[in-house]
């Protein structure tokens, strides 16, 4: 058959060897006009690379999800994503200006309640503060690193009241190590079953640790049946005073809060923490065990749980099934007025030891100026309205 002319002509698209293939459709006029005897001077062969490339064994690939910063939780990093900073130093020189102001909060009140009171400031009235935030800042501490990780404990209160009560009751039949042992064990037991129920069952963590107040203040009521337990030979962990007459409560405070602030800033689980709360699936791709840390915050937090609840039996030679009742409270407001961040990856050690500072002082001087308790209540919930406003103020300036 005869190839009709006029008509549309078919092109041939196959390349020739050294030649680029001419892709112009036909009814546009092609704007490169190289003759086909000439091969251009900038095609590269198919089978070849281009001198300048990268060779694909060479290329740096950048695992972490676009839109997202890399997270190295060695470093001390955390990711920008949510506002945290990469180096620590630059993290720490962030928090500096937080814990200026709250030195001056606290340096104003001590002030205050000085020129108010000639007796504020005496030695023995100093000792009485740090006793009385000893077992608040037990708890806070742990709670600070559960903060940072994202996750909070409102289960504190009536934990200690229900390892105080079992370890009188315990006690009054046995040996009185065994009962610290068993008080010991539950706070453990306590933060275990919080940090799975949070990690493994992913159930929030604010609604997991409010029914573990509900469950452990009822077992508390049982356990006690409803009355307040003796004990008797157990006064030394709350009333002893061994080293410049600060109670042993203030040491171990003093203690456990210089311990916690090298974990956090120098070791891989306080960084771990500071990575999962800022962006924990950033932190997983780079290989945090986000779940682990966050278990082994909250079995810290019960270990706090336990200790404040002998303080509180050694300190009132009885336990009480209704001790401790509203210290999650305090140590929510402790931990978010010294810098901590309820959304997390923002938090340290040294601001909740301030935040406890404040609160002590103000709950002191009030109680100097015959101030009434029900007033004190107020101005402690004031404060945690104050406090988690100001958290959020700082959220929303730092997404500016």
């Amino acid at each position: 058959m005869a190839n009709v002319t006029g008509k549309k002509q078919t092109t041939d698209t196959t390349p020739t060897e050294g030649t680029v293939p001419d892709t112009t459709p036909p009814d546009k006029t092609p704007t490169d006009t190289t003759p086909p005897d000439k091969t251009p001077t900038d095609t590269t062969p198919p089978d070849t690379a281009s001198a300048d490339a990268t060779p694909p064994e060479k290329v740096s690939v950048d695992k972490t999800p676009a839109g997202r910063a890399s997270t190295d939780p060695a470093a001390g990093g955390t990711p920008a994503a949510k506002g945290g900073d990469a180096p620590p130093a630059r993290r720490r020189a962030r928090s500096a200006p937080e814990l200026a102001g709250l030195l001056v909060v606290l340096v104003a009140l001590i002030a205050f309640f000085w020129l108010k009171s000639p007796y504020f400031m005496t030695k023995d009235n100093i000792v009485n503060v740090l006793t009385a935030i000893a077992v608040t800042g037990i708890i806070a501490i742990p709670g600070t690193m559960l903060l940072v990780a994202g996750q909070v404990d409102l289960s504190v209160g009536s934990g200690a009241a229900f390892c105080g009560v079992m370890m009188a009751t315990v006690s009054q039949n046995h040996a009185l190590i065994l009962g610290v042992l068993v008080a010991v064990g539950l706070g453990i037991l306590i933060g275990l079953v919080n940090g799975l129920l949070v990690t493994v069952l992913r159930v929030n963590a604010l609604i997991a640790t409010l029914g573990m107040l509900a469950v452990l203040r009822g077992l508390t009521e049982v356990r006690a049946h409803g009355a307040t337990v003796t004990l008797a030979n157990f006064s030394g962990l709350g009333t002893a005073r061994p080293f410049l007459n600060i109670p042993v409560p203030g040491l171990l405070l003093l203690g456990i809060a210089v311990l916690a602030a090298l974990v956090m800033r120098y070791t891989v689980f306080g960084r771990s923490l500071y990575a999962a709360g800022s962006n924990p699936v950033a932190a997983r791709l780079v290989g945090v065990r986000g779940g682990k840390m966050i278990v082994v915050a909250f079995v810290l937090s019960g270990v706090g749980v336990a200790l404040s609840g002998l303080i509180l039996d050694s300190q009132l030679s009885a336990a009480s099934p209704n001790a401790a009742t509203g210290l999650e409270l305090s140590v929510v407001t402790a931990i978010v007025l010294g810098g901590a961040s309820l959304a997390g990856g923002r938090g340290t050690i040294q601001g909740t030891i301030v935040g406890l500072l404040i609160i002590g002082v103000l709950n002191n001087g009030l109680t100097l100026l015959n101030v009434s308790s029900f007033y004190q209540q107020v101005a402690s919930g004031a404060l945690l309205i104050i406090a988690v406003s100001f958290d959020q103020l700082r959220l929303r300036f730092s997404k500016l």
